[in-house]
């Protein structure tokens, strides 16, 4: 499988990209800092250059060409403000689906947010509301294509080593999750058709990834 990850640098996608070249997968990264090239070639990775803010959906799409998926985990990050939460979190991840649809890439896993289902709330902080906003758009975007798709919504996101284990639903409540089990996650989401169409939130839990996926899609 040859698959594409937005924000091929960030923390989940480092993971992942490891996580699908050892079990065999061809991974393309997109970065936009051509000094981080390194590290994912350190994972066995491919880095492509590529500035999801200030390129085009047209000149993305002969990159996608020939992927049998995408992955958006790109994210504006901490310490930005409400506009680059805008201009990552949901414009970039639309931009990736209109490339996706011009290189006929049909396969398009989103890394999202609990909180993304609703958006902000009255007392959010402004950038924090952004955000949540944000993902809630690029969801809605998504899921509103005739892509095959799925949206995963972690809990708080840690660097503990992974237990292999979580508990997945339409709703989980509050809880944290490694970015290491995360990107199993989207490893067995990406193996399983019947995970297209899914919007799930996902914690640590006691269920197998694979068991919990397979409740889901049953």
């Amino acid at each position: 499988m040859r698959v594409v990850i937005a924000g091929g640098h960030g923390k989940i996608a480092r993971i992942l990209e490891r996580q699908l070249a050892t079990r065999g997968d061809e991974v393309v990264g997109l970065i936009r800092n051509p000094d981080h090239s390194a590290d994912l070639t350190d994972v066995s990775a491919e880095p492509v250059v590529f500035d999801l803010e200030r390129q085009s959906a047209a000149e993305l799409a002969p990159i996608l060409r020939g992927a049998d998926a995408v992955v958006f985990a790109a994210g504006a990050g901490p310490g930005s403000g409400a506009a680059r939460k805008d201009t990552v979190d949901r414009a970039a991840a639309a931009l990736l689906a209109d490339a996706a649809e011009m290189a006929g890439v049909r396969r398009y896993v989103m890394v999202s947010a609990m909180g993304a289902a609703t958006g902000s709330a009255p007392g959010h902080e402004e950038v924090f509301a952004a955000y949540l906003d944000a993902k809630k758009a690029a969801d809605e975007d998504l899921m509103a294509r005739d892509l095959d798709w799925t949206i995963i919504r972690p809990g708080g996101l840690t660097d503990e080593p992974g237990t292999g284990t979580v508990t997945m639903a339409r709703e989980t409540g509050h809880g944290p999750v490694p970015r290491e089990d995360v990107a199993r996650v989207i490893c067995a989401a990406l193996d399983d058709p019947a995970t297209i169409g899914l919007v799930a939130e996902v914690i640590t839990g006691p269920t197998r990834v694979a068991v919990a996926l397979a409740e889901l899609t049953d």
